[in-house]
């Protein structure tokens, strides 16, 4: 029997450390301390979930709301002590289907992470992704590029034989005046087709968790910072949330520098797997462009439950999907067009 226990989320990350599972760091209340920061953001609950009497998931939620309506993300939710067959994971997903319909009425659906698709439908928006590349980083700096690929051996030596950049932890920096990061941010999106975030996002994600929990490394050539990246830590698990780079410094191996001095800085510092968060592959072929550069650091490829989409309101859930087409419709007209 499935049961979905209440856990304030100091109770929830307590359980899990007695589990030995570290959860990511959307599933822990310094997360959802930021989130309430976001407009149209609030937590929405947390449980312990178990079979029987053992536990075997947990899961902290996130109301959002958007257009009128509001639905739940758990990200990398459920945490699982270990993998679950299809069966259970539906019957987890089921037991919270109904505690969302008795507990709240307005949630339209939940957008969870899940192994099986079985039952929901893809992800309204955003890009999910079922493949990451995750660096261990223990045994110091020579062991770190011993486990690289090839050509991620010779790309890091070769930055830091030919790289003039200083690559350092400039959080502080960062915290206080974020202009200079947030220019190069806005040209990578200009060259890699996407919409930055408002400069205060980042900030806030960086002054809301904390320097224990985000940190924000960087390349500086010649007073210049050349390239950049936002990490988040819980435990011993780090994710390089957000990265960017000058486009005249690709030649130079900036980011293979400033990757691997990542690697030696967290290392150091007690951290034991870094995840570079996604690839691309048949399922997310729009993160295709990302191998290349991630895959060479690591020869292993690591498997993850993608978000999904499990409606909760159906009816209102298809009109969603309906209008999202319609738009996607006129957008691609629009671009034949021109």
């Amino acid at each position: 029997m499935i049961s979905l226990v209440p856990a304030n989320l100091n109770d929830l990350e307590r359980q899990a450390e007695q589990v030995g599972l570290t959860l990511p760091i959307e599933q822990t209340g310094i997360w959802a301390e930021y989130q309430k920061t976001v407009d149209g953001r609030r937590p929405w609950g947390a449980y312990i979930i178990k079979q029987d009497d053992e536990t075997i998931a947990f899961i902290s939620l996130i109301d959002f709301e958007t257009h009128g309506y509001h639905y739940l993300r758990s990200v990398h939710g459920p945490s699982w002590v270990a993998k679950p067959s299809p069966e259970l994971e539906h019957q987890v997903r089921q037991a919270l289907v109904d505690e969302v319909r008795r507990k709240d009425k307005s949630i339209v659906f939940l957008r969870i992470d899940l192994w099986d698709a079985e039952g929901t439908v893809p992800v309204l928006s955003t890009v999910p992704y079922n493949e990451t590349v995750v660096i261990d980083v223990t045994g110091g700096d020579d062991e770190i590029i011993s486990r690289m690929k090839k050509r991620g051996r010779r790309d890091v030596r070769k930055s830091l034989r030919e790289c003039t950049a200083d690559c350092s932890d400039e959080t502080e920096l960062a915290t206080k005046d974020f202009s200079q990061y947030y220019e190069l941010m806005v040209e990578t999106g200009k060259r890699d087709g996407f919409t930055p975030a408002p400069a205060q996002d980042y900030t806030d994600m960086l002054v809301a968790l904390g320097p224990k929990h985000c940190r924000l490394f960087a390349a500086r050539d010649g007073g210049r910072v050349t390239s950049w990246s936002i990490v988040t830590i819980n435990g011993t698990h780090a994710v390089r949330y957000y990265a960017s780079m000058h486009t005249d410094a690709m030649r130079s191996h900036v980011t293979d520098k400033l990757l691997y001095n990542e690697c030696c800085i967290l290392g150091k510092q007690g951290i034991t797997e870094y995840d570079l968060m996604g690839i691309g592959n048949d399922f997310a072929p729009s993160l295709k462009g990302l191998n290349v550069f991630k895959t060479k650091f690591t020869e292993d490829i690591t498997p993850v439950a993608p978000g999904r989409d499990v409606p909760i309101k159906k009816g209102f859930y298809r009109a969603l999907t309906m209008l999202q087409s319609i738009r996607r419709s006129l957008r691609h007209k629009e671009n034949s067009g021109k």
